[in-house]
């Protein structure tokens, strides 16, 4: 299936000349004068060499098609990280290289976006929020304004974040695993 070159984002599939590729970052340009364009970081699914692509925003790229379904993280253990089909309990095994920069997001229970060709995991999606726990952070400086300044702060997956000062060890707070930002509070 074609898609614009602009649409790609990360965890996509594309096919390179007959070979699967994984889309690791994609970035579109827009310069003043010139041509947009969308540069693609992917990482070859054969043989895990990293590649590095540019093209026109309008740029016909294709996209694989994978099997794409919601799966469940149950644990990790020495041979990776295992998942679980939620309808047929089918298990699967993703390996460390394949989880990537995830593999600090997921929590026992979450709720994944795993693709797989050939019944072969290939990447992961984990969701845009999460909520972690404060492990640490740096005591409330009274008269310090909540809305200009943040301080840094530890979570239980070992996440380092910046949090408004208000936000005390032990809070629940929600962050965006994109950019490991804050959220909110969480409100449960």
């Amino acid at each position: 299936m074609k898609v614009i070159a602009s649409s790609l984002r990360k965890g996509n599939v594309v096919d390179m000349g007959g070979r699967l590729c994984v889309v690791l970052s994609a970035s579109n340009f827009h310069p003043g004068k010139g041509t947009p364009t969308t540069s693609v970081e992917m990482r070859r699914i054969s043989d895990g060499v990293k590649l590095s692509e540019r093209w026109k925003t309008t740029d016909q790229v294709e996209k694989a098609t994978v099997d794409e379904r919601d799966y469940d993280f149950l644990y990790e253990d020495g041979e990776g990280f295992h998942f679980m089909e939620p309808t047929t309990y089918d298990q699967v095994v993703v390996t460390e290289d394949v989880m990537g920069g995830n593999k600090i997001y997921v929590q026992e229970g979450m709720r994944c976006y795993l693709k797989t060709f050939e019944g072969i995991p290939i990447a992961i999606e984990v969701p845009q929020k999460i909520t972690v726990e404060i492990t640490e952070t740096e005591p409330v400086v009274k008269g310090q304004t909540a809305s200009s300044s943040y301080k840094p702060a530890m979570t239980t997956n070992g996440l380092r974040i910046m949090v408004p000062p208000h936000i005390g060890a032990g809070t629940r707070v929600v962050i965006n695993t994109d950019d490991d930002s804050y959220v909110e509070r969480a409100k449960d």
